[in-house]
């Protein structure tokens, strides 16, 4: 790998295309170059949010989907090829369970807030949905294995369940909790 990254500034894209791991040269505001950089934008999020307080269990998880993250880039970065496995989804699927069960219940619609890490967990979870979209619109244009956009999908709903943990996750001993959002409904609900 080091002998391909030996220059990063190779002026090669300074006429509006890039090249793809096949070695193909597009246009920087191709489908495919906006589905790859989507998916970068979301593997530096979930980098900001490893820097946060967090369980060990979720660190791990969250290292394993930035190296699942770094093989879907590269998968779309070779028409064709694949790199993104179904295990991978398959691992997110027990991790969806695993976690959504040791949370309660939900009785209404919870704002994207709480700990600076659950914030983050949110970012990442709006930026997966943007990535799945950049996908699914690659996806109509050229021919695509479903596991990247399964991948996402399933991402996004982990991160919504991860931002419910780290919530939750307190260093001082105390128990945190969402933060729920003040509907109508709900007020009305509360006033009778």
């Amino acid at each position: 790998m080091g002998n391909r990254l030996s220059q990063i500034a190779t002026r090669t894209g300074d006429n509006g295309t890039t090249g793809l791991g096949d070695n193909t040269r597009v246009s920087k505001n191709s489908l495919r170059v906006h589905a790859m950089g989507e998916v970068d934008e979301l593997n530096s999020h979930i980098g900001v949010l490893l820097c946060e307080d967090m369980p060990a269990g979720v660190r791990t998880l969250l290292v394993e989907i930035q190296h699942q993250l770094f093989n879907l880039g590269g998968e779309l970065s070779i028409p064709g090829y694949e790199l993104l496995k179904a295990e991978a989804v398959l691992a997110l699927d027990e991790a969806l369970d695993a976690h959504n069960e040791a949370l309660p219940r939900l009785q209404e619609f919870i704002l994207p807030a709480g700990t600076r890490a659950a914030s983050l967990a949110h970012v990442c979870r709006t930026v997966a949905r943007r990535a799945e979209r950049a996908v699914v619109a690659l996806g109509n244009e050229e021919a695509l294995k479903d596991t990247p956009r399964q991948y996402l999908n399933r991402l996004s709903d982990l991160m919504f369940v991860l931002s419910r943990v780290l919530n939750r996750h307190r260093t001082d001993g105390t128990v945190g909790d969402d933060v729920y959002w003040k509907s109508q409904k709900m007020a009305q609900a509360q006033q009778e």
